[in-house]
């Protein structure tokens, strides 16, 4: 008798939830109900991290923690809290654990707030060859490398710096079916007199450099040597302290200072729709010498709320390599790539479930104040 195929498709959060329940994913203390999210399940930081000395993989014949060792050179205590200083690397075991199903796989993206406040990071599994990829069937345990590049930050166990989404098969939306789709209801919105979308494995993903109408700012670039970010303190910090505002200029340029790090925006709005998820990919090499946009998972339902029917922009987390680099307005600087639910979501992205970004504009971390 052979096993019925499963319909290829992200599993959205009523079957993670099923999932859970089946012991595919389990932690100690058990997984919260918020952390289930509409395509995704954010993960917690353990009681414990290790500084290293290097980033590393531990490839197919090693634990993560058989490389950390000789790597290590202390360890940190998470339990009461500890500051993970810039420029420097850290692993941390995650609470949770997989026991995935042999036709399961999963991959992972920093959540929106760690994008925003320039913290890599990246998941590993044991015996992984790539970084934020689980392979189908995998069992074991998760760890976390975190690097703060511009800020210091204050962390605590069971704090959630990324998220987990899982995946049937490969239930990616070619060009001519997300034609089709936005044909029939827009996925993408850009201005008047502007050209039309773009689509080439995927979206394409123009900077706004112009302003939207009635703001001057166009982005933030993050000041050096700035105060400690508690990342529990929501809206108590005053962005002027961490943050330099970018006026809009007349020819629509900004050159990128290398290894400065920038809050920048779309210029178009997007919409997922409720059977899909999207993500954004981080970096082209064909585009130039810069990474945008870290945290890249859009959930089912980003920009599709009655209030926010011209969907929403996408924030761009953005740093520069090697050279100053100059950007334009309406630049391509990513793509964003459709897959489809494997089934229909019991829940969608909006504020109604708490979403920190919900109709956002141009919007820093949660962690600063509006």
């Amino acid at each position: 008798m052979t096993t019925p195929t499963r319909p290829a498709g992200i599993v959205p959060a009523q079957a993670i939830g099923r999932l859970i329940a089946a012991g595919a994913a389990l932690a100690k203390p058990g997984i919260e109900a918020d952390q289930i999210q509409p395509a995704s399940l954010d993960l917690r930081l353990g009681p414990k991290a290790y500084r290293v000395r290097a980033s590393f993989l531990p490839g197919p014949d090693a634990s993560v923690i058989d490389k950390v060792a000789p790597l290590a050179m202390h360890e940190v205590d998470l339990r009461r809290g500890a500051v993970l200083e810039k420029g420097c690397v850290y692993i941390v075991p995650l609470l949770e654990k997989l026991k995935l199903p042999a036709d399961l796989a999963a991959s992972a993206n920093p959540k929106s707030s760690t994008g925003r406040l320039d913290i890599f990071t990246r998941l590993i599994a044991d015996n992984a060859r790539s970084f934020d990829q689980v392979p189908a069937g995998y069992r074991g345990g998760l760890y976390l490398e975190i690097s703060p590049r511009t800020f210091s930050v204050l962390v605590r166990e069971g704090d959630r710096l990324n998220q987990l989404r899982f995946r049937y098969g490969a239930p990616g939306l070619d060009d001519a079916a997300l034609r089709q789709r936005h044909a029939a209801d827009p996925l993408i919105e850009r201005r008047r007199g502007e050209a039309p979308a773009r689509l080439q494995d995927g979206l394409l993903v123009t900077i706004d450099l112009k302003g939207e109408r009635g703001r001057s700012v166009i982005g933030y670039r993050a000041k050096r040597h700035t105060p400690v970010v508690d990342l529990r303190r929501i809206g108590a910090y005053d962005p002027a302290e961490f943050w330099e505002a970018l006026p809009a200029r007349p020819d629509g340029t900004l050159i990128l200072n290398p290894d400065d790090f920038y809050i920048l925006a779309s210029a178009e709005r997007f919409r997922v729709p409720h059977d899909l998820a999207a993500e954004m990919i981080a970096y082209d090499t064909a585009m130039g010498e810069f990474r945008i946009h870290y945290a890249g998972f859009f959930d089912p339902g980003f920009g599709w709320s009655a209030a926010h029917r011209r969907g929403t922009r996408a924030v761009l987390e953005v740093r520069s390599h090697e050279v100053p680099f100059l950007l334009e307005h309406g630049q391509g600087v990513g793509r964003l790539v459709f897959e489809k639910l494997s089934e229909a979501t019991d829940r969608a992205y909006g504020g109604a479930i708490g979403s920190n970004y919900a109709g956002q504009s141009l919007t820093l971390a949660k962690q600063f104040r509006r």
